[in-house]
């Protein structure tokens, strides 16, 4: 018995780690089992990697964004090159927010390696982002590892910084860098250009020559527009003759670039005899040649080389209609720009802002407010430059009370206003005598702090002169730095209306003494100062120094303050000469100038013949007829003046009545002769006859005091 459980114990003794080395044995060979499956997936996960990176390229190649980020996504594994590709993908398709999301996210992997091209590429994004403050931490990151070494992140830092306007960031990165290549030399010369540093650009440009480093096409594109940019022409004439030794000007962007850049030289013809000679013309060639010649005030040249673009079968992108557009905007051709509004609906290039901004320029030129108006509700993005156009449409259009609750509106919702959208509304409140309005705007002016910009300054002088306070426009002319020619225009022109033509005169002989040159607007002024004070001696000196010493062509406006120089003068006979030798075709409004001097000084005959002559260009104009008929009356010639009062009868002629208006309470009211549709026209017309019937009473009461009393009664 003892013997049989001592065997027992025996067995279970020497049983118990055979089980367990069993056991052991079979874990272990179910871990090399495990270990084996594991290397095995991983072998195929990285087989599989390139083939997947390749599938990943060609999706992100082809612009399939979405997709690329789906299978991106659902990617076992990422290399670096996976990371790269996306990235770059968002960059091309100018998704930075996206590319830098992603590009944090890759920095916090442990197993990936930031690179110099990922760097760059991030760079890249932060200056197409404007995020400056993510650049300059990268900018440190890249110099704690000395990637700033390199010339790609180099290259990308000093883009970033220039495309932020932090010249001198760039500057000093680009100085700092061991090595430079083309693209270096490109991205610091680009940088400056961009940021209108156009003869420090050249600099660079003569020291990359120097250096010897290898340029290519881009590279002397820049330099040209440089060229354009400073008016060097005779060193774009050098970097010409440079680009045609190494062949560059057969490149289309070399090619469009010279002829731009001898268009803003002032050498037209070499622009477009450069363009003619193009074998290839592309949609720049085409827009650049049309924007030049809308530069150089050729509308209809413009129009005509768009018709002949159209022929040859080139599309027009977005800036070519913007310009052509314009063009149909300053001819005040309603009919042409509509045509092209249908063309770009029919292209759907309505949202791009250039082309919107543009149609609404036009539609406020030809006077369709309305439509302009339609334009800007109906985007779905709106720049600076949109909300100036429609306050300024508005501006110009005498709708001032509309221009100042737009301009509220862009405080409110929009980007700030500059000085273009304020001088504009500061204008209309000058056009429409609205004082209180314009007091208001130059509070917000001065709390902002552009009231020394040139425009801004100049529109407060221009508002308060025509609302009648010369005294505060001479008061902030005076406390300017009164640098620039605007504001001297500004004050010379308000001192003319005023009727101190002298004070106008004597600014504007003051202005070569401080280095400014008179414009053809500042001689508008001076020369309607002398024409208000009869100094028709000194009027026809100043008219003359205009082209002889100034070599400003005269103006129609020009001839028209001279012929009122004449007229006031009493020399109708010299007007009359001066009008039909005008260089200029001869409107209705010169005519009407003569007509006026006429009835004040009773030249009958020369009435006569000025009215037939209008009457020729405006045959139901009715100011003509009463002019006509009130000089025969004044010379007692009473059937003429009834022959004319007839012939106007007959014509169904009537005299259009004039307008007058009030702001009581904000609210502007317009009304004429007579009116009564305003809301409150009862209870106005109430008020005014008990106004008259109180001032006859008062009358009645004064003549009666007068009277002798009977002392006796």
């Amino acid at each position: 018995m003892a013997a049989l459980s001592i065997r027992a114990l025996w067995r279970r003794f020497f049983t118990a780690p055979a089980v367990a080395s069993t056991e052991w044995l079979d874990l272990q060979l179910l871990d090399r089992r495990n270990d084996s499956l594991s290397q095995d997936i991983h072998f195929i996960c990285q087989t599989d990697l390139p083939e997947r990176n390749k599938q990943l390229k060609e999706l992100v190649k082809s612009g399939d964004l979405p997709n690329a980020r789906r299978m991106f996504d659902k990617m076992p594994q990422k290399d670096e090159i996976s990371w790269t590709t996306l990235i770059s993908g968002y960059v091309s398709a100018n998704d930075c927010s996206e590319a830098l999301l992603l590009f944090k996210n890759m920095r916090v992997e442990p197993v990936l390696r930031i690179d110099p091209f990922i760097l760059s590429l991030a760079l890249k994004a932060c200056g197409l982002d404007s995020d400056v403050n993510y650049g300059e931490e990268l900018h440190g990151y890249a110099v704690k590892t000395s990637l700033v070494n390199s010339v790609f992140v180099g290259s990308a830092l000093l883009d970033m910084y220039t495309k932020n306007e932090k010249i001198f960031e760039g500057r000093s990165v680009f100085h700092e860098m061991p090595i430079r290549n083309v693209v270096s030399w490109t991205a610091i010369i680009t940088g400056l250009v961009r940021a209108g540093y156009n003869k420090e650009a050249l600099v660079y440009f003569s020291e990359m020559l120097r250096s010897r480093v290898a340029y290519d096409s881009y590279t002397f594109a820049i330099a040209l527009k440089a060229c354009a940019g400073s008016g060097g022409l005779n060193y774009g004439r050098e970097i010409h003759a440079q680009a045609i030794k190494k062949g560059f000007h057969l490149s289309s962007f070399v090619a469009n670039t010279l002829a731009t850049m001898y268009n803003k030289c002032g050498k037209l013809d070499y622009g477009l005899n450069l363009f003619e000679r193009m074998s290839i013309r592309d949609v720049v060639s085409w827009t650049m040649i049309i924007t030049t010649l809308l530069q150089t005030g050729q509308e209809e040249r413009a129009i005509h080389a768009f018709i002949r673009m159209r022929e040859s079968d080139v599309s027009p992108n977005e800036y070519t209609f913007a310009a052509v557009i314009s063009g149909c905007a300053s001819l005040a051709i309603i009919e042409w720009g509509e045509q092209l509004h249908a063309f770009v609906l029919h292209l759907g290039l309505i949202d791009s802002l250039s082309v919107a901004n543009s149609i609404m320029t036009m539609y406020s030129k030809c006077g369709q407010l309305t439509s302009s108006s339609l334009i800007f509700r109906d985007m779905t993005r709106r720049d600076i430059v949109s909300w100036s156009t429609i306050i300024a449409g508005y501006s110009q259009g005498g709708h001032a009370h509309e221009a100042f609750e737009l301009l509220s509106c862009m405080r409110r919702e929009g980007p700030k206003p500059t000085e273009i959208a304020l001088a504009s509304v500061l204008s209309a409140c000058g056009s429409m005598a609205i004082l209180e309005h314009g007091k208001q705007l130059h509070a917000y002016v001065l709390s902002i702090g552009l009231e020394h910009t040139p425009m801004v300054l100049s529109a407060l002088i221009n508002m308060y002169s025509k609302c009648g306070s010369i005294e505060e426009a001479s008061r902030i002319f005076d406390a300017a730095k009164n640098d620039d020619t605007v504001s001297w225009t500004a004050m010379i022109n308000g001192y003319a209306e005023h009727g101190y033509s002298h004070e106008a005169i004597d600014l504007f002989e003051k202005m070569p003494r401080v280095g400014l040159r008179p414009d053809s607007v500042t001689f508008i002024g001076v020369l309607s100062a002398c024409s208000h004070a009869g100094l028709a001696d000194l009027g026809f000196h100043y008219f003359n120094t205009m082209s002889k010493s100034y070599k400003i062509s005269p103006s129609k406006e020009h001839y028209g303050c001279m012929i009122d120089l004449l007229c006031r003068a009493g020399r109708l006979s010299d007007a009359e000469r001066m009008i039909e030798g005008m260089p200029f075709q001869r409107d209705d409004v010169v005519w009407s100038s003569l007509l006026r001097a006429c009835r004040v000084h009773g030249d009958v005959e020369c009435g006569r013949r000025t009215a037939e002559r209008i009457l020729q260009l405006e045959p139901n104009c009715a100011g003509t007829h009463i002019t006509l008929a009130n000089i025969y009356a004044s010379e007692g010639k009473w059937r003429e003046a009834a022959d004319v009062r007839k012939l106007m009868k007959s014509k169904g002629v009537l005299k259009e009545p004039g307008w007058s208006w009030i702001k009581v309470k904000d609210l502007v009211s317009a009304f004429v002769s007579g009116d009564r549709s305003h809301p409150q026209g009862e209870d106005i017309y109430n008020m005014l006859d008990l106004l008259a019937s109180r001032t006859e009473l008062a009358d009645y009461v004064q003549e009666m005091a007068f009277l002798p009393y009977d002392i006796a009664d």
